[in-house]
Order: structure tokens, then sequence, then C-alpha cells
């Protein structure tokens, strides 16, 4: 290749290249299914990585109370000079090398505090369970309302080409007299509410993307949704959802084993009242330079040393522990109601969601049947025209009209897929249906 046809390839790549950069996004952008949206966020997103901390600190609690049962053993020693009688080094007698050893035995209040410590780990785990489910619901609501306002900016381009097409006729019907200077004004205020509409469903469709891409880690730019990607919503008709969603509903499930953890620490409280029994060893290997020689019988000096026992507590006399327990009992009561306030909350946002949704699918097809009548509306409108007996400025009227009536459809759609999103999410229903599509 000589240097002239070099050069030539190169600005030939580096113009492709330019072109590639200066394309908007979602031209270059490959459309996402919902699906692959929802696992991308359920693996990138913020929310679930705090829960997930959450259950994994709670689980650490747990083994940690679960570890004191294990002995304990240290080893060390404790050198120093001794002028006198050797006095102890916190709490130890100086010594060259020595181990201890210690573990409960009989401590009541242990079991309950280990149950409760189990009992936040299953708290954590239904959180963790719960927050999914709210990551879940905003990526899909993020994702079917993206795909509202995709739709529309489609259709607002094919308005806006009519209007201007029909602004352009006007404009040329006053230059010949035909129409007067007022129907010129409608008809640029047709294509600047067309642009109005424009502007605002690209601005929403800019929010959403970037909402999306903190969720699912894709760039902005690049996210497009995929028609048909929205699996079909189910209906609810069984009269006994309200009561099955609140025993099923994640939240309500936590809060109760919330409860049941404030339950067993009280009890345990109360416990700490019964005697306790502990193992405790030592072994030490005492030096001769700290004078223990001088203070034993002449020969009686041993220097390894060893005590094998345990160590009994009375806890008898102690106020403060017997209003901590009370605290403790104040706690878990507030807790159990706290669970069955959260129970109720469910039952009754459920039976207000069964509800709304019979609301909103009989305005969804009153929206549809007065959107199907300003279509044919449009199309009676175009045969007056063949007839002559209808105006440019009455095909306008009407395809505005259809136009209203397109939004007002698609936002009562998406006002329907929303509650039944949310329905599904107090039902515990709503990752099955995300995720157990074949889309």
């Amino acid at each position: 290749m000589t240097r002239r046809s070099w050069c030539v390839a190169h600005a030939k790549w580096s113009m492709v290249a330019l072109v590639l950069i200066l394309l908007p996004g979602t031209l270059l952008a490959e459309p996402i299914t919902l699906r692959r949206a929802v696992e991308l966020a359920l693996k990138h997103a913020t929310a679930s990585s705090i829960a997930a901390a959450d259950e994994q600190r709670a689980f650490a609690n747990y083994r940690e109370l679960r570890n004191n049962l294990i002995p304990q053993v240290t080893a060390g020693a404790g050198l120093g000079w001794s002028y006198g009688f050797p006095l102890s080094l916190e709490g130890a007698a100086p010594s060259l090398f020595n181990v201890t050893a210690q573990s409960p035995i009989y401590h009541f209040e242990l079991k309950d505090f280990l149950r409760a410590a189990r009992a936040d780990t299953a708290g954590a785990a239904l959180r963790s369970k719960d927050q999914r489910n709210q990551v879940i619901q905003d990526t899909v609501l993020s994702y079917a309302e993206l795909q509202k306002w995709e739709q529309r900016l489609a259709g607002l381009r094919e308005t806006e080409t009519d209007a201007q097409k029909m602004q352009a006729a006007v404009a040329q019907r006053v230059k010949e007299g035909v129409d007067s200077e007022l129907e010129n004004t409608k008809a640029r205020l047709s294509v600047a509410r067309v642009h109005m509409r424009i502007a605002e469903a690209e601005g929403a469709a800019d929010v959403l993307r970037e909402r999306l891409s903190k969720l699912t880690g894709l760039p902005a730019a690049g996210i497009q949704t995929e028609a048909d990607s929205l699996p079909a919503l189910p209906a609810a008709s069984d009269p006994d959802v309200p009561s099955k969603a609140a025993d099923s509903n994640p939240a309500v499930q936590a809060a109760f084993e919330h409860a049941r953890a404030q339950y067993l620490r009280a009890r345990g409280e109360h416990k700490l009242w019964v005697p306790s029994v502990d193992f405790a060893a030592q072994y030490a290997v005492l030096s001769r330079f700290n004078n223990f020689q001088n203070y034993f019988q002449p020969g009686s000096f041993v220097r390894n040393n060893a005590t094998v026992g345990g160590v009994i507590r009375f806890n008898f006399l102690n106020f403060s522990q017997r209003s901590h327990a009370e605290a403790a009992d104040a706690g878990a009561l507030k807790a159990q109601k706290q669970a069955e306030d959260a129970r109720n909350q469910v039952s009754e946002e459920t039976l207000r969601l069964q509800r709304t949704l019979t609301q909103l699918q009989a305005a969804r097809d009153v929206a549809e049947l007065e959107y199907e009548i300003a279509l044919q509306g449009v199309a009676a409108v175009r045969t007056r025209m063949d007839a002559g007996t209808a105006t440019l400025h009455d095909l306008d009227d009407a395809r505005s009209q259809a136009s209203e009536h397109f939004i007002t459809l698609q936002d009562v759609t998406f006002e329907l897929e929303r509650s039944q999103v949310t329905l599904l999410r107090s039902t515990g229903d709503l990752e099955k249906w995300a995720l157990g599509s074949n889309h």
C-alpha cells in the first residue's frame, strides 16, 4: 500500500469514527429486554448490595454469639520485675508463659440470646428479599414508563410532520386570501404545542434512562426498550388476596421476626437472675526473679502451676438489671404491635390496589373507546374532504383530538400497569412474573 492510499484509507476510517461519535446514542443503542434489565439491576443496584451487607452482618452477629459457647484459649506471658511481694500484672501473676481457658457451662439466657440472633438473621434475609422486590419494582416501572414515552415520542414525530404540513398549507391559503391570518396563527400554535409535547417526552425519557442507568449499570445513552418485552400482567380477581398478601409479604414477615427476636432477648434478660456456671482453667510458668520463692516455705516453690475449676455466680441483687429487663419487655411489646400494624397496612393497601385496578380497567376501556372514536372521526373527516364538505381545519381538529385521546390512553394504561406491578409485589409474585418470562 502506497503512502497516498494509506492516507486515504486512514481518512475514511477517521470520518466513520467521527460520524459514529456524533450520532445520537439512541441510534446506536440496541434494545434491552425487561428481563435483562431486571437481572442487571439485581446485580448492580446499590440497594441490593446494602441489603446483602445487612444480612451478612446479622449472620456474623449470630456466629459471634454462638462461638461464645466454644472454649476460649489465650496464651501469653507476663514479664516484669518485682520488688517485695510479686503483685499481679493485669489480673495475673507475673509469669514466663501462661495459658488461660474459659467457657460457659450453665447459662440459661444464652439460649434465648442465640435464638434471638437467629431470628435477627432470618429477619435480615426477609428484608433483603423485600429490598430485592423493591429493586425489581423500580426497574419494571421505569422500563414501562420509558417504553410509554418512547412510543409517545414516535407518535409525536408523525404528528409534528402533519402539523408542519398543515401550517404550510394554511400559510399558502392565507397568501391566496382564502384563510385569515387568525387561521395561520392557529396552525402555528398547533405546531408549537406538538414541539412542547416532544420536549416533554424527550425530557422524561432522558430522566428514565438515567434512572435505569443507575439501576443496571448500562450507559444511559444506550438504553432503549424492546417492544412486547413486558409480560402480560395477571388480573387479581381472588377476594382473599389482601389476607394472602399480609401473610406472604417479606416486609411483614421481617417485622414479625424482629418482634420475635425482641421477645427472646427480653426473656433472656430475665433469665440473668438464674445462677450461672463457667469453666475456667489457667496454667503458668513462674520465674525466680519475681521473688516467689521468698514467700513460700523452703522447698515448696514450683515453677509450673495450674488451676482448673468452675466459677459460680448468683445475681441476686442487681436492680439495674431488673430495670433493663423491664425496658426489654417494653421494646418487645412495641415490636409486636409494629409488626401487627405493618400487616394491617399491607392488607389495607392490597385491598385498595384491588379496587383501584377495577377502576383503572374501566377507565382504560373508556379511553380505548374514545381513542377509537377519535380515529374514526379522522377517517370521517378525510371522507368529507374528498366530498368537498370538510376543510383542512376540520382535519387538523380531528387529528388533535385523536392525539390527545392517545396520550390519555397511554397515561391510563401506565397507571394500570403501575397498580398491577405494585399488587404483584404485595403478594410476593413480582420476581416470578418479571424473571419467569421467556422474553
